[in-house]
């Protein structure tokens, strides 16, 4: 099964696309936003629970995550700079 996150600033169109996907037996959409900061969100931290990771991932858990210098809802040319890459709870690459 394949997990879809539907992002369109229109409802109407992600109304009609969701309705379509979900015709498709290998295709699940589990999350729909409608503006950037949302997709960033939904695609970090909130995503852990339409991923199902919400009780398995607390704070303070080893993780894996890219830690950034700014807001990535502000300036989504920050994704391409990531500060830090955490592995498994252990730092493995740093801009430092």
């Amino acid at each position: 099964m394949v997990k879809l996150l539907l992002a369109d600033d229109q409802a109407l169109v992600r109304g009609a696309l969701g309705a379509l996907l979900g015709l498709e037996p290998d295709l699940e959409v589990v999350a729909e936003v409608g503006r950037g900061d949302e997709v960033v969100a939904a695609a970090s931290w909130r995503g852990r629970a339409w991923l199902g990771f919400e009780p398995l991932l607390a704070e303070g858990a080893a993780a894996d995550f890219v830690v950034l210098d700014a807001d990535p809802r502000a300036d989504l040319g920050t994704l391409t700079r990531p500060a830090c890459v955490v592995l498994r709870g252990a730092v493995v690459a740093s801009r430092a």
